[in-house]
């Protein structure tokens, strides 16, 4: 392309020869100095007119300004929303985490009122900078996250200390006879009914005939009959070969295959089979070897053993576990 430039008297001329890159730079550089220069004059009227409240002007500013308000207003409304829900998760995993703690200071003999509520906290300020809201999101994503972890805590202790639990309320640590006054001890006497040295394979309860007669433990009923020597008779299996037998009943409350709870009442003291009065014989087997009841009732310090050792003042210097056998 050429251009040829004249003064007005046709005295001088200049050509200029454009190629098609430089006269397209040229069109960009005027292109943009009349944007620049569109862009400045409208700044400056639009300034002149919100100022001197200008109809059109101010009516084009309130607008823009009502929909940055509306934009900011969505804004706000859904993060509100979405913190909203993150809130609500929040409260549903602490209402979790309560009753999970309950639960388990529940199985721990804790009272969930002794534990105080809120921590003393304190110190001097130090301003920092408000929080963002990606500052806050990420915030309640790691409480989040330290909330998950505290209910896979909290469950593991509540599913531990509930075995432990089961595994105490199956132990015969609870006395059979409300009282606690024994008779005959563990171990080798002279038969009250023979004269002759005979193993005593478990304890005696004097009671008046009809008192009621509880499982020291949970388990299940294995033997419900009457026997020659142990007249009505119950047997419950508490799992790991332990065994108790209940002997001497007068009536039996329970049969074979009942699942029975630890206190429960299963017979009445009586003076069935062979025996000298009314009385409950207690035994506890272990793979079905005899084994002294007192150490179990003593693990569950139900009985204490000074009323143990009273209990049999006609030997009081009996030891607690079984004497050896005579030679």
């Amino acid at each position: 392309m050429q251009l040829i430039i004249t003064d007005a008297w046709l005295a001088k001329s200049r050509a200029i020869y454009l190629s098609g890159t430089r006269l397209l730079i040229a069109g960009f550089v005027a292109a943009l100095g009349l944007m620049l220069v569109a862009a400045g004059l409208y700044h400056l009227v639009f300034l002149k007119g919100a100022r001197d409240g200008w109809p059109v002007i101010g009516s084009l500013v309130k607008l823009m300004v009502k929909d940055e308000f509306e934009q900011r207003d969505r804004f706000m409304r859904d993060n509100l929303d979405v913190m909203a829900k993150r809130l609500g998760e929040m409260q549903a995993k602490m209402m979790q985490l309560e009753a999970l703690g309950e639960r388990v200071s529940g199985l721990a003999g804790v009272n969930p009122g002794e534990i105080k509520s809120t921590l003393g906290s304190g110190g001097a300020l130090v301003a920092g900078h408000s929080l963002s809201m990606q500052e806050l999101q990420s915030t309640l994503a790691e409480l989040d996250k330290l909330t998950d972890q505290r209910v896979d805590l909290m469950t593991v202790m509540e599913s531990r200390l509930f075995d432990q639990k089961i595994k105490k309320l199956m132990v015969p640590t609870q006395p059979p006879v409300a009282g606690g006054v024994l008779g005959s001890l563990f171990g080798w006497r002279i038969d009250p009914l023979n004269g002759r040295s005979a193993l005593h394979t478990g304890l005696d309860f004097p009671s008046e005939p009809g008192t009621a007669i509880v499982a020291a433990a949970g388990g299940v009923v294995v033997t419900q009959e009457y026997h020659p020597a142990y007249g009505n008779m119950v047997e419950i299996d508490h799992g790991n070969d332990l065994v108790t037998r209940y002997a001497h009943a007068s009536r039996v409350l329970v049969k074979k295959g009942d699942l029975i709870k630890r206190g429960q009442k299963i017979a009445e003291v009586g003076n069935t089979g062979r025996s000298t009065g009314p009385h409950l014989h207690f035994e506890v087997l272990v793979q079905d070897v005899f084994q002294d009841p007192q150490k179990f009732l003593l693990s569950g310090q139900k009985i204490p053993p000074v009323q143990l050792a009273a209990a049999n003042p006609s030997n009081p210097g009996l030891p607690l576990a079984a004497p050896p056998r005579p030679k």
